[in-house]
């Protein structure tokens, strides 16, 4: 049975014109960020940090909530599981802020969440 490359991406989850599937939450990518609500917060922020309302913002930065496991031998049995925030930022008192922008709350993110002030003591803002 021959396969053409259009059954494989289907298959693969993919369209069969080549073009990437549409998010499963229905956001757009826009300007590298993952929807244009995250985009138009960026901006925001950027403006924000201009005026010097806020400061030291960065993007997409990791946190390890699980760090990964080993057995005896030093073998990865699991990998680490971390969080990524959309913006960690300092306010005008100097205070850490972790700011998600949520379209939608998954289970996984609840979870990730709730590692997040466990394990760090870092309560996330969503926006």
């Amino acid at each position: 049975m021959k396969v053409t490359i259009d059954q494989l991406r289907k298959l693969a989850g993919g369209s069969s014109s080549g073009k990437p599937s549409p998010n499963k939450y229905h956001a757009k990518k826009v300007g590298g960020h993952a929807s244009i609500k995250e985009y138009r917060r960026a901006n925001q922020l950027k403006l924000m940090e201009r005026a010097g309302e806020i400061s030291n913002l960065r993007e997409q930065v990791p946190f390890e909530v699980i760090p990964a496991q080993r057995d005896k031998a030093g073998k990865l049995i699991e990998r680490s599981c971390r969080y990524i925030a959309d913006f960690v930022y300092n306010d005008k008192q100097g205070n850490l802020v972790v700011e998600d922008t949520k379209g939608v709350r998954t289970k996984e993110y609840k979870i990730k969440r709730k590692l997040m002030l466990h394990v760090h003591g870092i309560r996330i803002k969503e926006t």
